[in-house]
């Protein structure tokens, strides 16, 4: 870790020169997750407030990836119209982005029926992305669109890379350069991004994925993942072969990205609040430091809930998880 650190501020800032996107330059980001990826905004305890952007900001961090589920705001086929009311509520999540110098990435979160059936849910994940690109065209280029969260289940490699094409399709004639960003199957997993197809015409796309390994560390205890209990008391000590797969995998991803001539996003990464927080801090940073040191921007998950590094009680950040991201000093020699 010393080594890594030691050598980071070098290493970020020729990386980021050498795959710099066109429009809008991301370094550090943070989730706002289990807000409006839920039907009802507030269901799994988060509501976003106007504070928590210059909250963010002030901290250090230029991006918000914004989780939604769009499909629970739709009228019926053939149009899927989207909710007027959950489109202001967007509107004003964008406004305060902008106001608070972050870019907003607006993240189609779900989709179970997509996930479940492609060829019969496919024109309405289109449809959806049609109208969210006319309603932002106008808006500034912080703003990126990401077309799907986590593909999986029978949304293989062959159908989500036939459905990111008629997607592109749809939003390129009203947003020719806007960025747009796409992860490869098996929940953005890293070893997929070989399967990913994206088209060689297109300049504008930004390549993602999501990273929580070891999920018996990083799920331990957590109720939507079945017998995490059992992994409670695992702890992170960053040794030298506790690190040793995250550099590689890391490693992996990032090479992929310098062969296919792509920039790379970490979208997702974080350790569930049932671990002990020392180790949750050493796993995060560890995680964010190897990201940056191949030049790859990230989004921590999440801002204020299960994974929070913000307690919205204490109206505080949870100081080593902040630290962890953002360190407030050069490390020691």
């Amino acid at each position: 870790m010393r080594l890594l650190q030691a050598t980071l501020a070098a290493v970020f800032a020729l990386a980021l020169i050498a795959t710099a996107h066109a429009d809008p330059i991301l370094h550090r980001g943070v989730n706002f997750g289990d807000a409006l990826e839920t039907p009802h905004e507030g269901d799994w305890g988060v509501k976003l407030q106007a504070g928590y952007f210059p909250t963010i900001h002030d901290a250090g961090f230029d991006t918000v990836r914004v989780p939604m589920l769009w499909v629970a705001h739709v009228g019926p086929a053939p149009a899927y119209t989207i909710d007027p009311v959950f489109f202001q509520r967007v509107d004003w999540v964008v406004a305060n982005a902008e106001q608070n110098h972050l870019n907003a990435i607006l993240d189609y979160h779900y989709d179970s029926d997509l996930m479940k059936n492609p060829d019969a849910y496919g024109d309405r994940f289109v449809a959806i992305w049609k109208q969210i690109a006319e309603h932002y065209q106008a808006a500034p280029d912080t703003v990126l669109f990401e077309l799907l969260n986590e593909p999986n289940g029978k949304l293989d490699s062959a159908h989500w890379n036939a459905l990111i094409v008629r997607a592109l399709a749809v939003i390129r004639p009203t947003n020719p350069t806007r960025t747009v960003v796409v992860g490869p199957v098996q929940w953005n997993s890293y070893n997929k991004l070989a399967e990913l197809q994206l088209p060689d015409n297109d300049h504008h796309l930004l390549a993602t994925f999501h990273y929580y390994l070891p999920m018996t560390f990083t799920h331990q205890g957590a109720s939507w993942v079945n017998g995490s209990n059992a992994w409670l008391g695992n702890k992170w000590m960053g040794t030298d072969t506790d690190q040793a797969p995250i550099l590689h995998d890391i490693a992996q991803a990032a090479d992929w990205a310098k062969a296919h001539h792509r920039s790379l996003f970490l979208g997702e990464f974080g350790a569930y609040s049932k671990g002990d927080m020392a180790s949750r801090a050493r796993w995060t940073a560890c995680v964010a430091r190897t990201a940056e040191s191949h030049g790859i921007p990230w989004a921590y998950w999440e801002f204020c809930s299960g994974f929070g590094a913000y307690d919205p009680v204490a109206k505080q950040w949870r100081q080593p998880l902040l630290n962890a991201l953002i360190p407030t000093s050069s490390p020691s020699p």
